[in-house]
């Protein structure tokens, strides 16, 4: 789990972002919370529930409210907001910024950054990237690839295949996200993102080979740095005793963040083409999640074909 991010880190990750003032404060600077404030019930002199540990975003409105309080309320207004949990300030559309908050910025040892884009553009910007870095993490044995679009994670006993087919993936133009080890994060409620630690970006291992480069070996289009998972298919070896799911009514998940997300098992075994199987398999997901349903297709039309048989033996008592 990441328990803050370095302010350094996001001014150089957001590059709308400059610094306006303490440039000497940024190194002792973290971020620990995702959300971002603007002062406005402060500026009135209301702080009874005021979030201090998060960026504090100063947009026209706070501006052009404090440039009509006397100096010495602003003043007063400003040294209150600067604490030792405060991180920044942040000023967007290159407003001005007021002596008194400069003031009590730079004697609180707090930068005061400044951007050109709108108040509510940095605001979604800034809460996006801080919950993705500040989201809780966890990792999982598997490999994940982007089948048109479409983030699938192969998961299985180890030997069972799962580099190789995710190779064979890579072959027919699909990409790969990570393998072996895929570190996962919750987005938001219903989205779970995938991606690879630093130390295995782009590389795979194959058993008799080693560890290759799929971006050195296939380009830089057979690879991507994280993606959401959307389908978990799980490989296992083929066992003639078990009974396999032929007609797809089975429909099973997998809990990953606390999110539900779809799960099929793909029986692994010599002659099948595993990597054919697995493209179908996320083609025919969507086609599913965008209404259009084989089993059910199918159901119906064995339904069809009863009725009309019981129709037909109807008709022959009757005469």
């Amino acid at each position: 789990m990441v328990e803050s991010v370095k302010l350094t880190k996001l001014i150089r990750d957001i590059s709308v972002i400059e610094v306006y003032d303490g440039q000497q404060f940024l190194t002792n600077k973290d971020i620990k919370v995702s959300d971002v404030y603007r002062p406005g019930l402060e500026l009135t002199g209301y702080f009874d529930f005021y979030p201090k540990q998060r960026i504090q975003l100063l947009g026209r409105t706070e501006i052009s409210y404090a440039a009509h309080l006397d100096h010495d309320i602003r003043k007063r207004v400003f040294t209150k907001m600067c604490t030792d949990e405060t991180p920044c300030f942040l000023i967007s559309r290159s407003l001005p910024v007021p002596e008194e908050l400069k003031e009590a910025a730079e004697k609180a040892k707090i930068p005061i950054l400044r951007s050109s884009e709108s108040t509510t553009y940095l605001s979604s910007i800034l809460t996006d990237y801080l919950r993705q870095r500040l989201a809780k993490r966890t990792s999982i044995h598997g490999v994940l690839v982007e089948i048109k679009g479409m983030g699938v994670l192969l998961t299985g006993a180890s030997g069972v295949g799962k580099s190789e087919t995710a190779l064979g993936l890579v072959q027919r133009g699909h990409r790969l996200i990570a393998d072996d080890r895929v570190d996962v994060y919750q987005k938001d409620h219903e989205t779970v993102m995938g991606e690879s630690p630093k130390i295995l970006r782009h590389l795979m291992e194959i058993r008799g080979i080693g560890i290759i480069d799929v971006m050195n070996l296939f380009g830089v289009g057979a690879i991507k740095d994280r993606t959401q998972i959307q389908l978990v298919i799980n490989l296992a070896n083929w066992d003639p005793n078990a009974n396999y799911d032929r007609l797809g009514f089975n429909e099973d998940t997998r809990e990953i963040c606390n999110v539900e997300i779809p799960q099929v098992t793909i029986p692994v075994k010599v002659g099948r083409n595993i990597e054919i199987i697995i493209e179908v398999a996320a083609m025919n997901f969507r086609a599913k999640k965008m209404g259009f349903d084989a089993t059910q297709t199918f159901d119906d039309n064995l339904a069809s074909l009863i009725s009309d048989n019981s129709q037909k033996d109807t008709s022959k008592e009757n005469k």
